[in-house]
């Protein structure tokens, strides 16, 4: 196994060999080099978990030495040896970004614990930066599909507003991947590292809602037994997502407008306002100009939400994305369900390219986690195939299917609508032309996972 490496780069023969003797006594790899120039080239071909320079050198100075090794990796630690006549430049090297200074001449326990130090710092921000690239590649724009020219242009969108601080509203049909892109305008963003917090507006109650959103004070209402941290305080320098935004109720409309607005806001039974520097970035499936005509939604409340608008195309309009999302939902559900899939048969993408999809990509993904998991072989074909693009047929008369009571077609619209709008009672009910409260009895009658 491949020992860790730390760079030395000291011009005096002597002092060198030491300090490669106390880094080689410690389990690491000293890798050495006699002068600041030979020790650029060096780091910018090799992989070391710490640097250790001198400060004063005949070619160019630790400094020096210190802002080009940032200049290509700021995470590696840098240790700067200095004799005790110039601690002063050293500490100044400190404020530069330098991790630690040492002493000439050397005290062998002090170094090698400072040594010890600065390579298990320089381990865990390579760790650190390994997350965070994979996070990126998970939820940035090149984790995203878009081989067709409409989702071409959602992406060239987001490169573009990702880097500004502008609120962000994305528009688009049920299962067509906002929060997907809410995601990456977060990772593509300059608050990358800070905090991306999701809030589903339709999935509470009114006052659950604001609590969600503002957080509480402790005795606020019935159950508040301690302060709680709403979405905005645990995004705080980061990003707040607010989904399905057109089913908040009118005095979370309010309240919203203002830490829009204002830039600050009150916990609910709370005093005093709380300052908070928040992205926001909302969605929502229906038409936000319809629910202000109908005086449902507040016009100055849309202006502020939609500084930019980001409109996603339904999958039905962007086909040519239907084979690379295949794959990366064959290769992810195969790996998630233990299921050894090799390939997928030229009919089953035939066939899937020729359907609607009502669900969008949240359909496919379904569809397609089904016909892995019901797989018998490595190859993944039409047979078990289960999509449905409607309950109508081709004449536009509805069918009832064969065996079916009411109570079980009930059951069955029911669930399929709460699925493709990922249980959003108020939306549902909306859709079905009944009441909430109904739609919550009827998810307790026929006991939905809802």
């Amino acid at each position: 196994m491949a020992k860790t490496k730390i760079l030395v780069i000291e011009d005096d023969p002597d002092g060198r060999r030491s300090v490669c003797d106390a880094v080689n006594d410690l389990g690491f790899q000293a890798v050495p080099s006699s002068g600041g120039l030979e020790g650029l080239q060096i780091f910018e071909g090799g992989a070391f978990v710490a640097v250790i320079t001198d400060l004063v050198m005949p070619d160019i100075d630790g400094m020096e030495v210190l802002s080009r090794i940032h200049d290509v990796d700021d995470t590696v630690p840098v240790l700067m040896i200095t004799a005790y006549g110039t601690v002063s430049s050293a500490v100044e090297a400190i404020k530069s970004g330098a991790y630690d200074y040492i002493t000439k001449p050397l005290n062998l326990d002090d170094f090698q614990a400072k040594i010890e130090r600065a390579a298990e710092t320089g381990r865990l921000r390579e760790e650190v930066k390994q997350l965070q690239q994979g996070v990126h590649s998970q939820y940035g724009i090149d984790g995203i599909v878009a081989e067709s020219p409409a989702m071409r242009a959602v992406m060239e969108q987001v490169k573009t507003v990702a880097g500004t601080t502008a609120t962000v509203l994305i528009q688009g049909e049920s299962g067509t991947g906002k929060e997907v892109v809410a995601r990456a305008l977060h990772a593509e963003g300059t608050r990358k590292h800070k905090p991306y917090v999701a809030v589903n507006c339709g999935g509470f109650t009114e006052s659950l809602l604001e609590s969600e959103l503002f957080g509480h004070e402790k005795g606020a209402f019935t159950g508040a037994i301690e302060r709680r941290k709403g979405a905005f305080e645990q995004a705080d320098g980061g990003t707040l997502f607010l989904d399905e935004v057109g089913t908040a109720p009118a005095s979370v409309q309010v309240k919203l407008l203002r830490v829009l607005e204002e830039r600050e806001f009150m916990r609910v039974g709370g005093q005093a306002s709380l300052d908070v520097d928040v992205r926001v970035v909302s969605a929502s499936n229906q038409d936000l100009e319809e629910l202000v005509k109908d005086g449902n939604f507040r016009e100055d409340l849309l202006y502020r939400l939609k500084v930019v608008t980001i409109g996603l195309p339904p999958l039905r309009e962007r086909r040519e994305d239907i084979r690379p999302l295949v794959d990366v939902f064959v290769t992810t559900t195969a790996k998630t369900h233990g299921r050894n899939i090799v390939s997928v048969d030229p009919e089953l993408y035939a066939e899937l390219e020729k359907h609607q999809w009502p669900g969008n990509v949240r359909q496919l993904r379904n569809v397609i986690e089904s016909s892995v998991v019901m797989s018998r072989g490595p190859a993944l074909g039409t047979e078990g195939l289960q999509i449905s693009n409607s309950t109508s047929s081709a004449e536009g008369d509805f069918i009832v299917p064969e065996g079916k009571t009411f109570a079980e077609l009930e059951e069955d619209i029911l669930s399929q609508l709460l699925r493709r709008h990922d249980g959003n009672r108020t939306l549902v009910a909306d859709k079905l032309g009944i009441s909430r409260r109904t739609i919550q009895r009827k998810i307790k009658d026929y006991g939905l996972p809802y």
